[in-house]
Parts: C-alpha cells; structure tokens; sequence
C-alpha cells in the first residue's frame, strides 16, 4: 500500500484534532499506510497536550511539531512537508471543513499523473467575510501569479512526491504555498469535495492576516509593484518630453506666445521626475530580484518534536 502523509496545520484547535486524527486513521488505513504530520502554530488552548496524546496514542503514525511563534499557515504547511515521507502528501484545515471522508477522491484523482490536485467546492460553508478574502486572494493570484481563472487555490489538496521536493527546497521566509506550486508546475488537476461548516471555534484569519497574505503575495512573488512604479515614470518621461518639446517649439516661433516661467518650471520638473521614478523603477527591478533570492529569514522554528516511530522528545 502507498504510504500517505497528511499535513495539518494547527492553531487553537484541541476541540476538533484529537477527533479529525482518529477519523483519519480509521477511515484510511485499509487502503493507505498513513502518516499524519502536526505542526502546532503556537497554539493558545489546549492543543499542545492534544497534539502530544496523539502521538502517544498513535506513536508509529503520528509526528507532532511545536513551533517557537505562530509564523503563520503556509509557514507551518512549509514545516509539515520537510517532515513527510509519504509518496502523496494531502494537506488540509483542523476544522472539519475538509473531511476525511473526501481525501480518498483527491488522492483516486491525482493517482491519474497529476502534480497537484486540488478540492474545489459546489458550495463553501465559509462566512461572507472568508468568502471575500478568498475571492480577493484567487484574484490577486490571477494577476501576480497567472492562475487559471477557473482554478480555486483551495487549503485542501494533494501532491505527489516530485512537487513536494521542490517546494521543500525553497528556503525563503515568505512562504505562499500556492504560489510556490504555480511556480513549479502546471500539470494541475481538480476534484468536487464536500466542504463541511466548522464544528467548533471560528477561522484564524483576521483582517490583518488576510492583508498580510495579500503583501506578501504582491510583494514576495511578484515584481508588480517595482515595474508600476516604472510604467509612472516612463509616461511622466514621455510626458515631460513632450511639454519641454512644446516650450521650445512656443519659443522659437515667433508668432505663439512665448511660455511662461511657470510652464517652463512644470515642464522641466516633469521630465526629472519622470526620469527619476523611471530610474527607481528600473534599479528596483534589479534589488527586487536580488531580494526574492537571498532573503535569508527563517521560515519557521520547531521548538519541539514528536516524530512517528519514536519515543520521545526529537529536539
């Protein structure tokens, strides 16, 4: 039997994880060996303990991951899939809006040769404001990343081994999973799965996460905003060019009236102006570049680890 490993990330979830846990493993195991990777996002309930039990409960199955500050849902994802072994790695919420029932289609779908595959939902059981996020993000992702308009970058997917070798490889602090796949392939498949309203507590993401995502999206994947700032300068550029061009075609005429020094003034700061935002755009362009690749933060920190198959404390 294939061996699958399943990513969860958890943040104040010790009401639902002990029961998605047990869930899995009763529902997969006569067709799959399974691992199952948690990785605590410095949770403030009980989740710790949870977590820890498990493991306990299911030594030869369960992993567990405490990291040293929430660093975030893709971070923590990032730390889960350097700690997986399996040939197919499924990740999915702690909320029981992914249910387990369901991983078995995503993993029936990318058994067709597919990288990735992800759920995607007749109906989201998500409130409005998750709802909006959610479309913001997938058009965000349209725009900076070339996501196929039709695809929705769901939490709830799967990927075969190959993909996760080369998202694991990526050492950057300013970890969106997504963007990392759209970056590595295109052989992107889809499944129709249930999506399930939460059965305790409410989404982890705030306002300021959500705005958070979005910049880093826009500015870690994406060298839009340095280029904007280019395409201003360049038509300021032009524009410059062309009131200069006019002043001294109005001055060397003699039948139009010569500019003032006002519109002498305007014309020249234009075109300095252009050139200098043309200037930082262009430099930009070059540092953006060099950023993208050499920022050297960590992406996440395991204070404590559990691993399946071993006793105690990991480091």
């Amino acid at each position: 039997m294939p061996l699958i490993s399943i990513v969860i990330p958890v943040y104040n979830a010790e009401k639902t994880i002990a029961s998605l846990c047990q869930a899995l493993v009763s529902q997969l195991k006569d067709q799959y060996r399974v691992e199952i990777v948690l990785v605590n996002d410095y949770s403030r309930d009980g989740s710790a303990v949870v977590c820890r039990r498990l493991h306990e409960e299911y030594p030869e199955t369960v992993t567990y991951l405490a990291l040293s500050r929430n660093f975030g849902e893709h971070n923590a994802v990032m730390a889960g899939l350097n700690q997986t072994r399996g040939d197919y790695v499924v990740v999915m919420d702690d909320d029981f809006q992914n249910p387990p029932a369901e991983v078995p289609k995503l993993l029936s779908e990318i058994a067709k040769g597919y990288d990735v595959v992800y759920s995607q939902y007749d109906k989201k059981n998500d409130s409005w404001f998750r709802n909006l996020g959610s479309y913001l993000n997938g058009t965000l992702a349209r725009v900076t990343l070339d996501k196929p308009a039709s695809l929705y970058l769901s939490s709830f997917k799967v990927m075969n081994r190959f993909l996760v070798d080369h998202l694991v490889a990526h050492k950057s602090p300013n970890v969106y999973i997504d963007a990392l796949i759209l970056r590595s392939t295109r052989n992107i498949g889809t499944a129709l799965v249930r999506h399930e309203p939460r059965h305790h507590g409410r989404s982890g993401y705030s306002l300021k996460k959500l705005v958070d995502l979005w910049g880093n999206v826009f500015v870690s994947y994406s060298l839009i905003p340095l280029r904007l700032v280019a395409i201003a300068g360049a038509v300021l550029t032009l524009t410059g060019v062309y009131s200069v061009s006019a002043m001294l075609i109005r001055g060397w005429l003699p039948m139009l009236s010569d500019p003032s020094d006002i519109e002498s003034l305007n014309s020249i700061l234009v075109f300095f102006r252009g050139v200098q935002l043309l200037a930082t755009g262009i430099v930009g362009e070059y540092v953006g570049r060099i950023y993208l690749k050499l920022n050297q933060d960590p992406q996440f920190i395991v204070r404590e680890s559990w691993t399946a198959g071993s006793d105690g404390n990991g480091g």
